[in-house]
């Protein structure tokens, strides 16, 4: 840095290229406190995108009701921008702009970067969607679906495919199967001192179970709010389904039920058949759930909402409490996604947690060792503080 921009910042100046920055980001105009001119064509080009977007007054940017106007700012945020800026810029131009109805044309679609945020828009608008713009729609699903299988996938069949094998035990195991902590363990008598070696009379390894070993039931609310979890635990879902010591199902809900389960093995179908921003009656989504569950010691329900119920709240939690009362392993997620700290209702949360079922929200790169740590019958609070994960408060804590 040179001499010059050290004494401007002694004096507390900012430098040409904080003035620049800050200019791009206050969008210009007398009452930024700024006055500074942007100069070249490239940073121009920058303003005048973020313009259309972020304009501060009334009627100032926007992008029209024109396609055409569209495609090329599509095109402009591309030039100017990183792939995760310009999925950014895509989703506040769709929610500030209102431009569901241009996202209804095939030709927009094709110009968009798919992401989470604009396939649970997708599926929302998938009732009045045109079929010339459905099979486009369904492509903007599948490349989005494909990318988070390929980034989730492994990590949840490696996590919970451990906790499985952990749970069972086998005494003649394959070099692929050996628990070494516990084999090593059981064999210390037998160390040689002159080999500096153990040798290991008894083998512990993991083993297998050909039934399935545990029931996971994913109930998921279909409110407009929780739209990027229900993408992201679809294709959990479908990545639990193919495990085959899981019995999984799943069932979405607003003011109504549907079980999608057969549907696991394709997960762009899956998506297609929820439809996003109705009510919420979690209590009928629930008792939907009990009439799936057989094995209430070995099932794990999983309730994916904000617990703002539209339906009978009493008998939602009665119910709740009747599930716990049977052993089920209920746990509450407030959200699954990568956007902190949700809106729930945290009264309904307290009062789950006063019963034993922890309620917080949930990232997906976390929701792998989430689902190990309750095949394995942890303690999901403890799990979750030891995560850094802040749970809802019981009414009553013991």
């Amino acid at each position: 840095m040179s001499d010059e921009s050290n004494i401007q910042r002694w004096n507390g100046e900012p430098t040409e290229e904080e003035l620049r920055r800050w200019r791009l980001i206050l969008g210009g105009g007398g009452g930024d406190g700024i006055q500074y001119t942007l100069i070249d064509p490239e940073d121009m080009g920058m303003d005048s995108v973020l313009e259309s977007v972020y304009g501060q007054n009334e009627g100032q940017g926007g992008l029209g009701d024109s396609a055409p106007n569209v495609a090329r700012w599509l095109g402009d945020i591309r030039q100017y921008f990183p792939v995760e800026v310009v999925k950014l810029l895509q989703r506040d131009a769709i929610d500030r702009l209102n431009l569901q109805q241009l996202l209804m044309e095939p030709e927009m679609l094709l110009n968009t970067e798919p992401d989470v945020h604009l396939v649970a828009t997708l599926l929302s608008l998938n009732e009045v969607m045109p079929a010339e713009t459905r099979s486009t729609a369904r492509q903007v699903v599948q490349k989005v679906v494909e990318e988070l299988e390929k980034k989730l996938a492994t990590p949840m069949r490696q996590a919970i495919s451990g906790a499985i094998n952990r749970s069972v035990r086998n005494r003649r195991p394959r070099y692929n199967e050996m628990d070494w902590t516990r084999t090593i363990l059981t064999n210390l008598k037998h160390y040689q001192p002159e080999y500096q070696t153990i040798v290991p009379e008894k083998r512990i390894g993991y083993g297998h179970r050909k039934n399935a070993l545990r029931d996971v039931i994913l109930c998921i609310d279909q409110s407009g709010s929780m739209s990027a979890s229900v993408v992201y635990a679809s294709i959990f879902g479908a990545v639990m389904a193919s495990i085959a010591a899981l019995r999984t199902y799943l069932v979405v809900f607003d003011t109504a039920v549907v079980d999608l389960t057969q549907s696991l093995s394709d997960p762009v179908d899956l998506l297609f058949g929820t439809q996003l921003g109705g009510g919420t009656d979690i209590n009928r989504a629930l008792a939907y759930c009990q009439t799936l569950i057989t094995r209430p010691q070995e099932t794990i329900l999983v309730l994916i909402s904000d617990l703002f119920e539209g339906g009978d709240s009493e008998m939602m939690i009665r119910r709740v409490r009747s599930l716990v009362g049977q052993r089920v392993q209920v746990i509450t997620l407030l959200a699954l996604n990568d956007e902190g700290s949700p809106r729930f209702d945290q009264n309904v949360a307290a009062i789950f947690a006063d019963m034993g079922v922890p309620a917080f929200a949930c990232t997906p790169d976390r929701f792998p060792d989430l689902m190990a740590a309750a095949i394995n019958r942890h303690d999901l609070s403890t799990w979750a503080a030891n995560h850094g994960i802040v749970t809802a408060h019981a009414v009553n804590p013991k």
